[in-house]
């Protein structure tokens, strides 16, 4: 039987980390006893990120060195998916230039929903990709606010060159319902702590786990690393006793460093542990949602591997401290606040033009002269080297994954920006090409001409009036 597995990981948590005790500080009048209690941080999406951008972040993190043509799938897990009537995953699989005959499914509906995407893809028996990512919304001063974080983890499945191995995985669906949201309700609703804890918890996780524990024919004693999703410190080590797992092989939930990334949270831990872990070692996650799914996995002798892509590890290195709370507010929609008049219009978006025009929009997609070997963005019919002009001479040439540096920039105080000042500039490209795009990431950087970018695909433009936004690369500054 061949095996299956992990062959490349992903990982992306925006840079921005909201302090707790920020959030708590603003309703001291409500809870005084709140800010003693707030501990860490929680990471925020930027106001032109969601689900989707994250996920192409990461998952475009997973295939640096994946050959694109060889994927045959792509399942992209969300509970926050920025369109309910349109395939999320399609777009995805457009912004990383993917096969046009690659099988894609948004899958959703439940916190569990990213294990079930990976077990789905490990099943499959083909070359897959798998996302998950999450940008939830919290009513203003609740516990979610609180513990909620924005990320996503992506994986790379195949047969060869692991880095981990998938053994099997067990799964309790019961329709337990620890917290809920309806269609069109912008927060979810939450029931009592004791009750999840005693009804949800401690019995359908240990079910998941000793059941996937029998079928592989191991105790507790023989898993190095467990990962449990959802619940507190005391709760986990409840069910790491009563599953026979010793307690000291508990995972960091990573709470303090970034918070609940949901769907993609299971995802984003098991990256994270991956990480770290050596060969032969035994990796047991579960997700509990309306059930839990436990899947188990050996850590294969190439995991050293893991250095050469971006994972949360190098996310969570590049943190960027915020007491800034109103701003997070606005950022999640929390305020409706007043722009000016410059943000006062139609924002239509021309569809047919986009549909014609998406391999340079979504793809990021450039020209390359075969005449003269000038690159240029936008691809034309005519080359833009005034010492060629060469006519349909250029084939396609991708920039989103190229290094580029800032050649001039400019700090724009009266364009309209939910997060001004609105900065842009004149991007040059490694091996030829200027793009003149907007610079996000660089709130609290000296920029500079010279300073290092990076590209990162992001939302562009909202046409409030019809509920639709549009999305394009942008130039990030590279953290040091």
């Amino acid at each position: 039987m061949t095996k299956s597995g992990i062959v490349s990981l992903g990982g992306y948590i925006p840079r921005q980390r909201l302090s707790r005790k920020a959030i708590a500080e603003a309703y001291t009048w409500l809870r005084p006893s709140g800010v003693a209690n707030a501990k860490g941080a929680r990471a925020i999406a930027s106001y032109d990120e969601d689900a989707l951008t994250m996920a192409v972040e990461a998952a475009n993190n997973a295939l640096r060195d994946v050959p694109l043509d060889e994927v045959r799938k792509l399942f992209f897990a969300s509970t926050s998916m920025p369109f309910s009537d349109r395939q999320n995953a399609a777009i995805i699989a457009e912004a990383l230039s993917l096969p046009r005959n690659l099988f894609c499914a948004d899958i959703g509906g439940s916190l569990k929903s990213g294990l079930s995407a990976l077990r789905q893809a490990l099943e499959s028996g083909e070359s897959a990709v798998v996302v998950a990512a999450e940008k939830r919304t919290a009513k203003p001063a609740s516990a979610q606010e609180m513990s909620f974080g924005d990320g996503a983890a992506a994986f790379g499945v195949g047969d060869s060159e692991l880095l981990a191995e998938y053994l099997g995985a067990y799964s309790v669906s019961v329709d337990m319902t620890d917290h809920y949201r309806e269609r069109d309700s912008k927060y979810g609703y939450y029931l009592e702590d004791r009750w999840i804890r005693e009804e949800g918890y401690l019995k359908l996780i240990p079910e998941s786990i000793s059941g996937l524990l029998k079928q592989a024919g191991l105790d507790g004693g023989a898993i190095d690393h467990l990962i449990l999703v959802g619940p507190d410190l005391p709760t986990r080590k409840k069910i790491s006793s009563q599953c026979g797992v010793p307690v000291n092989v508990l995972c960091d939930d990573l709470y303090d460093v970034c918070g609940d990334t949901g769907s993609a949270h299971p995802l984003v831990l098991l990256a994270y542990t991956i990480e770290s872990a050596s060969p032969g070692q035994l990796i047991l996650v579960s997700g509990f949602a309306q059930g839990c799914e436990s899947m188990l996995f050996r850590v294969a002798d190439d995991v050293g591997r893991c250095k050469n892509y971006s994972g949360i590890k190098n996310s969570l290195e590049q943190a960027k401290p915020s007491d800034d709370y109103v701003r997070y507010l606005s950022f999640s929609n929390a305020l409706d606040l007043d722009w000016g008049i410059r943000a006062e219009r139609d924002n239509r978006t021309a569809h047919s033009v986009f549909y014609r025009k998406r391999d340079a929009v979504t793809g990021f997609m450039g020209g390359h002269c075969t005449s003269c070997n000038t690159k240029q963005f936008p691809q034309s019919r005519v080359c833009v080297n005034p010492d060629c002009r060469a006519l349909d001479t250029q084939v396609a040439e991708p920039f989103k994954d190229k290094k580029s540096y800032v050649k001039s920039f400019t700090k724009d105080w009266l364009a309209h920006c939910y997060n001004p000042p609105f900065v842009y500039g004149n991007v040059a490209f490694d091996g030829g090409g200027i793009v003149m795009m907007e610079i996000v990431d660089a709130e609290d950087q000296e920029l500079g001409v010279g300073t290092p970018l990076k590209m990162t695909f992001r939302i562009k433009d909202r046409d409030a009036q019809r509920a639709y936004h549009r999305y394009f690369w942008k130039a990030a500054v590279v953290a040091e």
